[in-house]
């Protein structure tokens, strides 16, 4: 199937296999690696993109149904080295331990941050992180990373 798409402000044209997945594509044919796969169900969230301004699980969705959508992936949050304000908070506050799950949580916050609906409490944080996984840090340095920025 041909494909075209707008990732990380570059429009794509790709022929793509039908059952080939998002997070695949991402990963292998545009070599943007900041995309991670974790478990590949849709549970851990390592996968995380913005999809027409709407955080997705990568491997939960075929290429092909992106046509004609914008993505983001990790890799756009920054400009050249320097990091984006959430970027930059999570380094500060050592928000990231392997890193894995780094990207998935990003993505997460990054589109509720730009959707005007990013907690600006505990409780809520959590909540809003619910659907992401680490395995290293335990949570807390990412709420504090998060509530570290100006509301």
């Amino acid at each position: 199937m041909k494909l075209t798409c707008r990732v990380n402000g570059s429009q794509i044209e790709r022929d793509v296999e039908d059952r080939l997945l998002l997070s695949d594509f991402l990963r292998h044919e545009l070599n943007l690696t900041g995309t991670h796969v974790g478990c590949e169900m849709g549970a851990c969230g390592a996968c995380t993109v913005i999809l027409d301004g709407e955080p997705i699980r990568s491997c939960l969705i075929f290429a092909a149904q992106v046509d004609g959508a914008t993505i983001e992936t990790v890799e756009s949050l920054s400009d050249g080295s320097a990091l984006s304000p959430l970027q930059q908070a999570f380094h500060d506050h050592g928000a990231l331990q392997c890193g894995y799950c780094t990207p998935g949580f990003l993505m997460t916050l990054e589109a509720l941050h730009r959707k005007g609906q990013l907690p600006r409490d505990e409780t809520g944080l959590r909540e809003a992180i619910s659907g992401n996984i680490c395995r290293c840090t335990g949570y807390q340095s990412i709420i504090d990373a998060v509530l570290s920025l100006p509301a």
